[in-house]
């Protein structure tokens, strides 16, 4: 029997995801079945799943249940499954005011990577409506330490470390066409660092408080934009500039540009982290699991 799976597809700075709603757990999305579903040229398109569940009906985010009402079992592109998606947070917030689960202010969204919390803001006068900046608030970034360097066109280059709940190598660069072809995930040394994979970030400087990105993303290749991964870039830009609030005392703001959009990071003296940036769904309707490449 076929099988018709609702769906919604949005992006945050053009991080495209497709969103699956499934309140009460009841689908089965295999890796194969969520790898079609993001296949661009047989399936939907997207850089990932956000399936849409509630906390309490899900094995993974019982626990959370008391917090946040629902859960976002974020999946990439290839299928595997992700701890987190800062983007995907935007947009998983966006989609539950859509639905009619959430207003504007604030909201908790339960993931692998504990509970996040969103502000949906007003929308501009005159604007579309659900067309409002979302913020959210993305936890405190763990260094963990260790040198590490990851591979560029022209050779290697030092990266620093950082979980935004995810791990990242951010890595500064002259030039964004340093980072070379991103589709597949570039060489980090040493691997032991990253047992479970990595996003890596190469970055410029264009400004004071301004730097631009580049990203490959674990399971999915080079994206649009990466949140988790422009909180990465931001709190390296600041130990990279001597600007760490949490010895400043002082909170700092950096504007990163990505290749689908803008977002704006700001770290606290408590190092916790915000990421500010659009949110937009663009499309919804139904698809035959059945007819999906792959999916068999």
């Amino acid at each position: 029997m076929s099988t018709r799976i609702a769906f919604l597809k949005g992006h945050g700075t053009e991080n495209d995801f497709v969103i699956v709603p499934d309140p009460d757990n009841a689908l089965d999305l295999p890796p194969h079945t969520v790898a079609a579903l993001c296949d661009r040229r047989a399936g939907i398109g997207g850089d990932g799943v956000l399936h849409v569940v509630r906390s309490a009906a899900h094995p993974e985010a019982r626990h959370l249940a008391g917090e946040a009402e629902w859960f976002m079992d974020y999946r990439n592109a290839d299928g595997s499954v992700a701890e987190m998606c800062g983007n995907g947070v935007r947009v998983f917030a966006r989609y539950l005011q859509r639905a009619g689960h959430a207003g504007e202010g604030d909201l908790a969204i339960a993931t692998r990577g504990g509970v996040k919390y969103a502000h949906l803001a007003k929308d501009e006068p005159g604007a579309a409506p659900g067309t409002g900046l979302v913020t959210v608030a993305m936890g405190r970034a763990v260094l963990p330490g260790g040198e590490v360097t990851v591979a560029t066109a022209h050779g290697t280059a030092p990266a620093l470390n950082v979980n935004m709940g995810n791990p990242h190598a951010v890595a500064f660069v002259d030039d964004l066409a340093d980072a070379g072809d991103l589709s597949s995930a570039p060489a980090v040394t040493p691997a032991t660092a990253y047992p479970d994979g990595v996003n890596v970030e190469y970055v410029v400087v264009r400004g004071p408080r301004h730097v631009a990105m580049r990203v490959h993303e674990r399971g999915s290749g080079e994206t649009r934009s990466c949140g988790t991964g422009a909180c990465a870039v931001g709190v390296a830009a600041a130990r990279r500039d001597g600007a760490e609030p949490a010895v400043t005392g002082s909170p700092v703001s950096y504007t990163v540009d990505l290749p689908g959009g803008r977002l704006v990071i700001t770290e606290y003296p408590d190092g916790s982290v915000d990421m500010t940036g659009p949110a937009v769904i663009v499309a919804e309707g139904e698809i035959d699991a059945g007819r999906l490449a792959g999916a068999g």
